[in-house]
């Protein structure tokens, strides 16, 4: 008997792939050993042998979608924070980051991250709460998980009342809190864990703390996530505090660089733009919960000012394809027309590649490529939403949802399938979610 050549091989599908190749109609992919090793048309060649065929006609596949700002416990104030003009951490009466316990923490991570691997998300980068006990839990879920705990030194007890107090022995155990999650995750699980440095926001971390910060990263070679003009108060605050803007600021400690990736970027002047993009930063663009709040990026102006852009889902829900629509549509609206740089492939980009590139990533995930990570996604295309199949592409981003993923693999292990998840119990993820969110809120209005 042949002994298999691959580890596993699909057929039947269209493949969207990310690459300069654009649209596979009836493809091949074939993988062995977590990446891809046969990208092609069917009919080109024979079809090798391999441990598991699987034929999916009427689907479409993309790269997996790379999600790159996600708050996964913030699932605890869905369907209310929307409605509040301002983020949860700054909002009196409902649960907040430091009220949340280790065990309430693991519950609900494991719902956020569950959301967005069923929605087609293979990465998401995470900062929240107690990421010594969220990260491996969401990393059971199946999905590559970039995590790392809110660093500040602001004392968050107080934000919600007004109380602004910066205290040293708060930022350095943030800091240290950091430092040790890094040298114990980043890079493990075969390159499916890693670690940013979240310093949370400019407003939410001293002037010393941010040069600290940069000299931590330095020092490690790690990237760092923030916030950055997400509001009028922190604008505001940096301004009396500094006498700057928020960008400005994080040029003079050393952050403003190519391997920040930040968050919003809403409230910038044409100054703080250029600014931005000659820096070349990575701009996580929040569309769908910006644009709820009433506020829209300039995205438009920033990628022309050299800003890269990327997308996130923040913590209003995890379907990254409800946020290409939104981001489509938000880049048109600042125009006013529709034009060739505001496309679906535009978006499409953003939500893969782009996200790759923002993590540093992009010569392992990011597009269906031989030598890649196998990292896929299968969308239903057979459903009455999606017919025709004239453009998947435009299909996808106008039309389809999350809830159209069928399929999920990261490293070519499949785990979704058929919808459901392949290593966790749906329901008791959700059931455990919900009793740690009913106490928090219960903790919260006492």
């Amino acid at each position: 008997m042949t002994e298999p050549t691959l580890d596993l091989l699909v057929t039947g599908a269209s493949v969207l792939t990310g690459a300069k190749d654009g649209l596979i109609a009836d493809a091949v992919l074939g993988i062995r050993d977590g990446c891809f090793v046969l990208v092609a048309k069917a009919g080109t060649e024979p079809l090798p042998a391999a441990r598991r065929a699987v034929h999916l006609p009427g689907r479409v596949i993309t790269p997996g979608f790379v999600n790159v700002h996600t708050h996964a416990n913030l699932s605890m104030v869905r369907g209310v924070a929307e409605d509040l003009g301002f983020a949860p951490a700054y909002t009196p009466g409902i649960p907040q980051g430091h009220m949340v316990t280790p065990d309430e923490a693991h519950a609900i991570a494991r719902l956020g991250a569950l959301e967005a691997l069923l929605f087609g998300s293979t990465l998401i980068n995470d900062t929240f709460v107690h990421a010594q006990v969220v990260t491996p839990a969401m990393a059971e879920i199946g999905l590559r998980v970039w995590s790392c705990g809110r660093i500040h030194d602001v004392d968050f007890s107080g934000i919600s009342v007004g109380r602004w107090e910066h205290v040293d022995a708060i930022g350095e155990a943030r800091l240290a809190e950091a430092l040790a999650l890094a040298e114990r995750y980043n890079g493990k699980s075969g390159g499916r864990i890693g670690v940013m440095l979240a310093a949370h926001a400019p407003d939410t971390c001293s002037t010393p703390f941010l040069k600290r910060i940069a000299q931590a990263a330095r020092e490690k070679g790690l990237r760092v996530t923030t916030h950055l003009s997400q509001s009028k108060v922190e604008v505001e605050r940096i301004r009396a505090r500094d006498g700057k803007s928020p960008p400005e600021l994080l040029e003079e400690v050393g952050l403003l660089n190519d391997h920040l990736l930040a968050a919003h970027c809403i409230h910038v002047g044409e100054s703080d733009i250029a600014r931005i993009g000659r820096a070349g930063i990575h701009v996580a663009h929040i569309a769908k919960g910006n644009a709820t709040g009433g506020t829209i990026a300039p995205t438009t102006k920033l990628r022309a000012a050299g800003a890269k852009l990327a997308l996130g889902t923040d913590n209003m829900h995890a379907d990254m394809v409800e946020v290409m629509r939104w981001a489509l549509c938000v880049g048109r609206i600042q125009l006013g027309a529709v034009t060739d740089d505001w496309q679906p492939s535009t978006v499409f980009e953003m939500a893969t590649m782009g996200g790759a590139r923002a993590m540093g990533l992009e010569k392992e995930i990011g597009s269906i490529t031989v030598g890649k990570r196998a990292d896929f996604v299968a969308f239903d295309f057979r459903r009455p939403h999606l017919a025709p199949r004239t453009n998947p592409l435009g299909n996808l981003v106008h039309v389809a949802q999350g809830r159209d993923v069928e399929m999920v693999a990261v490293d070519g292990d499949i785990v979704v399938e058929g919808g459901a998840p392949t290593r966790v119990d749906a329901e008791a993820v959700r059931r455990e979610a919900e009793a740690a969110i009913a106490a928090l809120w219960a903790r919260a209005k006492g």
